[in-house]
């Protein structure tokens, strides 16, 4: 990678990047001068309604920290889209995702079209901070349905690296048993690491379905919370059902949620105030700013949607916000925060 970026370095001058890309996509799919771009290679059923894309580079795969997430931007019928994924990496020069196919989600359904082996996807640095610890302490792991992906990486790269601490729980919450991916893998992990336990609990299906996450649950299947590092992912009710569950008894919370809570009843119109082009904005409060941006005409950067990927970052000059995953109100001037979360309280001053 270094001697990449230095004939990058070397070669700017005298390149431009987008005949390099136009020339360079004659030769090889995976060959761009900015973007980064995986083939996909195979595309298997992970369980019901979700599907495994195995990526293959070119070259050496760009570096990811087990845990962290990518952004994926495809073209769907001539437009842009860009989703957050959670990849494991399976060696130097594969990755796999999956995808859990959303109801009228055009990027989920396009992801799982059989069609996709051979098409090349545009994928982002890694970023996030849902990483391996550096020491022994007991892990518990909470997911809810495609919240299972950040914990295969996790789990797989532990192991590998024989660094399992000497007490993992993993307890996955899914409707079905059709529904819970990796099951498999899970099992072969619990029987090769006795430290490693898992538990499926199935909310639509057997005599007794389990309940949604709650204390007794913890109690019976997590007996070494207190002093464990907690990591929790899936829909926002879950992972907040989940900080309150275990707060002021893990040793370390880490959470991550892939969906908005529901939304804040609107509120008065606020004015917002675009700081670059002068332009004002009334919009209800209570909404994504980014939504009500767009509402407006206005097209700022976006990746994710969902307040974990920072690429819709924005400097706030004066006003007050709420972040709508936590409640959070600030009014501190001159902060910068994230507009797919964060929803007018009083008028604002934007950095746009």
């Amino acid at each position: 990678m270094h001697t990449e970026s230095a004939l990058k370095r070397w070669l700017s001058p005298l390149v431009d990047p987008k005949i390099f890309d136009f020339w360079a996509a004659h030769l090889s799919r995976t060959w761009r001068w900015e973007r980064r771009l995986a083939r996909v290679s195979a595309v298997t059923a992970a369980a019901d309604g979700a599907t495994t894309l195995t990526l293959r580079w070119g070259r050496r795969a760009p570096a990811l920290l087990p845990g962290q997430h990518v952004n994926i931007t495809v073209d769907v019928a001539g437009v842009r889209h860009t989703r957050a994924y959670s990849p494991t990496v399976l060696d130097a020069r594969q990755w796999q995702i999956t995808v859990r196919e959303q109801p009228g989600g055009c990027v989920s359904h396009f992801l799982s079209a059989p069609e996709r082996v051979g098409s090349t996807l545009e994928v982002s640095a890694g970023f996030g901070d849902m990483l391996l610890p550096q020491d022994q302490a007991p892990w518990l792991l909470l997911a809810a349905g495609s919240g299972i992906t950040p914990f295969r990486s996790l789990l797989r790269a532990a192991a590998a690296a024989d660094a399992l601490p000497p007490s993992v729980t993993l307890l996955y919450w899914a409707d079905r048993a059709a529904s819970l991916c990796f099951a498999d893998e899970f099992d072969q992990l619990a029987a090769d690491h006795p430290q490693f336990r898992w538990q499926p609990l199935l909310t639509r299906e057997g005599e007794a379905p389990a309940a949604r996450i709650n204390a007794e649950q913890l109690a019976e299947w997590a007996p070494l919370l207190a002093g464990s590092r907690v990591y929790s992912c899936g829909p926002a009710g879950f992972v907040s059902s989940a900080e309150a569950l275990v707060a002021g008894q893990a040793l370390q919370v880490v959470s991550e949620a892939f969906s908005l809570p529901p939304l804040q009843p609107a509120g008065e119109p606020v004015t917002i105030t675009l700081a670059r082009s002068g332009r004002q904005l009334t919009v209800p409060g209570g909404t994504p700013l980014l939504a009500a941006l767009e509402q407006a005409g206005e097209r700022p950067p976006h990746g994710c949607r969902m307040g974990i990927c920072n690429t819709c970052s924005c400097g706030k000059q004066a006003g007050t916000t709420e972040d709508l995953l936590n409640g959070a109100l600030s009014a501190e001037p001159i902060t910068a925060l994230r507009l797919c979360v964060s929803s007018a309280r009083s008028d604002l001053t934007l950095d746009l």
